[in-house]
C-alpha cells in the first residue's frame, strides 16, 4: 500500500466550516479568480507557522472582506468602512499582547479611511494593516476607486480615468514612506507564483514585527478582481503583473526601525513619577464607594443652556471619588439654540460602552428635549425637567418625574448662566450619587471667574435645597401642578 503524505491543507487557522451559508460550508463568497482568497490562506499560515493564531484579531470592514469572521478561527471584528486602522489601533491599545490585523481594499483604505491610516502610520501604531489594492470599488458595484489607473473605466468614469478630472491614482505605499514613524511597508502582487511566495514573506515578517513590538507595517497587496474588472481569472492575474504593477511598482518602501528627531526622544517616566507619586507608595486612593453610587445620565436641552457642561462637571466629580465615568456628547452645528445632549455614566467597574440607551436619569432642560428622551428612560428612572409642571399634553408613566424651575431659581440667584448648575445640584440631592462639596471641589478648580464661581456655589445650594424641602420623596409631578 502507498503512503502519502500531506504537503498541503487548510491552515488551522481557519474554521473547518464556513457557515455563512448552510448548503457551501466548504466554499467562501469569494469569486473565481479573486485575490482576497489567496491574500486570506497566506495570512492564515502565517499566522499558524509563527504561533500566533490564539493571539490574533482580525479587523474587517465593509468590502469584499466583510465575512471574513467566517474564515478566520482568530478573535474577529467589524468595522465601518474605511475605520479599521482605527479600530486596530483601539484594540492593540486596550489589548497590547494581541496580534492585530486590520485587513482593507483600496476603496475603503484609500478613500474613506484615508486619514484614519494616515494618522494610525503617524502615530507608529503596533499592527499589522494588509491593504488589498485591486483598482476598483469591488463590492458596491466597480465604482472608481483612489487606485484607478488612468484610462481605466469604471461604473463612475466610463470614459475612463482623467487626470484633469479625476486626478492621478493615489499610491499609498509611498505616501506612508514619507512619513518618519512607520517600520515597514512593501508592495507585493498575487500576479504568479513567484510572486504569491514573495507576498507570503512579507506578510510574515509584517507579523513578526508586530509579535516582537517594532511598529507599524503595512503591506500593499496588488490583487485581481476578475468580475469587477470583466475578465477572465488568468486574464486578470497577468492584467494585475503587467498593467497595475507599472503604475504601482513592486518593492520594499520602508524597513528600518522609526527615525525620531531629537525633540521627541523625551526620557519615558513611570506612572508614578507622571503622578508625583514616591516611589513604592501606593498610587491608588482610599476607596469612597460608600457615598458614591452608579449612575447613568443623559443630559439634554438647547445650545447655549451649558449641557455639555453639566456632563463634564459630574463626570469629573466621578473622577475625584475614584470612580469609573464616561461623557459621550452629541449635538449639532449650531453654536447656539441647536439641540445637544450628553450621556454620562459614573460606574465603579469599567465601563464597556460610553453609550446608554436606557439611561437611569433624563436631565431634560426644555421640552423638545423632554418629549424626545422620557421614553428612553429606563422603567422606574427619574426624570428632571426645567420647569414648574409638566405640559398640558404630556404624561409620564414609567419614571418619575421631578419637575425644577431652574431657569426662574437661577434669574432670582442673579445670572441665567447658572441654571445648569441649580440643576446639577438638585440632580445630586434627588439620586445621592456624589456628595455636594466634590461638586463645590470641581467648580473652584474650573470656574476662573470669582464672581461666577461665588454664584455658581449658591446654585448648586439652591438646587440641593429645593429638592430637600419642596419636592416630597415618591412624588410625581402632574400637567396640573399637583404630585400625586
Amino acid at each position: 500500500m502507498t503512503e502519502y503524505e500531506v504537503v498541503h491543507e487548510k491552515s488551522p487557522a481557519f474554521f473547518d466550516k464556513f457557515e455563512r451559508k448552510a448548503e457551501l460550508q466548504q466554499q467562501t463568497h469569494y469569486c473565481p479568480g479573486c485575490g482576497h482568497g489567496v491574500a486570506h490562506k497566506l495570512i492564515a499560515e502565517a499566522l499558524t507557522e509563527l504561533g500566533l493564531q490564539d493571539r490574533a484579531v482580525f479587523v474587517s470592514p465593509v468590502g469584499c472582506s466583510v465575512f471574513a469572521y467566517y474564515y478566520f478561527d482568530v478573535g474577529n471584528v467589524q468595522a465601518a468602512h474605511g475605520r479599521a486602522s482605527a479600530v486596530a489601533t483601539a484594540l492593540k491599545r486596550a489589548h497590547p499582547d494581541s496580534i492585530v490585523i486590520s485587513y482593507q481594499g483600496d476603496g475603503d483604505l484609500a478613500a474613506i479611511g484615508t486619514a484614519e491610516i494616515v494618522h494610525a502610520a503617524n502615530r507608529g501604531e503596533n499592527i499589522c494593516v494588509f491593504f488589498v489594492n485591486n483598482s476598483i470599488y469591488g463590492m458596491t458595484g466597480g465604482q472608481l476607486a483612489p487606485t484607478t489607473l488612468v484610462g481605466q473605466y469604471s461604473t463612475t468614469s466610463p470614459w475612463g480615468r482623467r487626470p484633469s478630472n479625476e486626478g492621478l491614482p493615489l499610491h499609498v505605499a509611498e505616501l506612508l514612506a514619507a512619513l518618519q514613524t512607520p517600520t515597514y511597508i512593501e508592495r507585493v502582487a498575487l500576479s504568479d507564483m513567484k510572486n504569491i511566495m514573495k507576498a507570503k514573506k512579507a506578510i510574515r515578517k509584517a507579523l513578526e514585527i508586530q509579535k516582537n513590538g517594532g511598529g507599524f507595517s503595512l503591506v500593499e497587496i496588488l490583487s485581481p478582481c476578475p468580475t469587477i474588472l470583466k475578465m477572465d481569472p488568468l486574464v486578470a492575474r497577468k492584467w494585475v503583473g503587467e498593467a497595475l504593477t507599472k503604475e504601482f511598482p513592486l518593492g520594499v518602501f520602508r524597513d528600518r526601525k522609526p527615525e525620531l528627531p531629537e525633540s521627541a526622544k523625551v526620557p519615558h517616566k513611570t506612572i508614578a513619577e507622571a503622578l508625583g507619586v514616591e516611589e513604592g507608595a501606593s498610587e491608588e486612593k482610599p476607596s469612597r464607594r460608600h457615598h458614591t453610587r452608579e449612575i447613568t445620565v443623559n443630559f439634554a436641552g438647547f445650545g447655549g443652556q451649558g449641557i455639555l457642561l453639566m456632563g463634564q462637571l459630574l463626570a469629573e466629580m466621578g473622577l475625584r471619588e475614584q470612580m469609573e465615568v464616561s461623557w459621550l456628547p452629541s449635538y449639532g452645528p449650531e453654536m447656539r439654540s441647536g439641540s445637544a445632549h450628553c450621556y454620562v455614566t459614573l460606574s465603579h467597574e469599567r465601563i464597556g460602552s460610553p453609550l446608554s440607551s436606557r439611561p437611569e436619569v433624563l436631565v431634560a432642560m426644555n421640552e423638545i428635549s423632554l418629549r424626545k428622551f422620557a421614553s428612553s428612560v429606563l422603567p422606574g428612572g427619574l426624570i428632571l425637567y426645567n420647569a414648574d409642571k409638566l405640559p398640558a399634553d404630556f404624561s409620564i408613566t414609567h419614571a418619575r418625574a421631578v419637575c425644577i424651575p431652574v431657569s426662574e431659581m437661577a434669574d432670582r440667584i442673579g445670572t441665567a448662566k447658572v441654571a445648569n448648575v441649580v440643576m446639577l445640584g438638585a440632580l445630586l440631592e434627588e439620586t445621592g450619587c456624589l456628595p455636594t462639596d466634590t461638586a463645590i471641589d470641581v467648580l473652584q478648580d474650573t470656574v476662573k471667574n470669582a464672581k461666577l464661581l461665588e454664584l455658581d456655589k449658591q446654585a448648586i445650594v439652591a438646587g440641593r435645597d429645593y429638592v430637600d424641602t419642596t419636592i416630597e420623596v415618591g412624588a410625581v409631578a402632574q400637567p396640573d401642578g399637583y404630585s400625586y
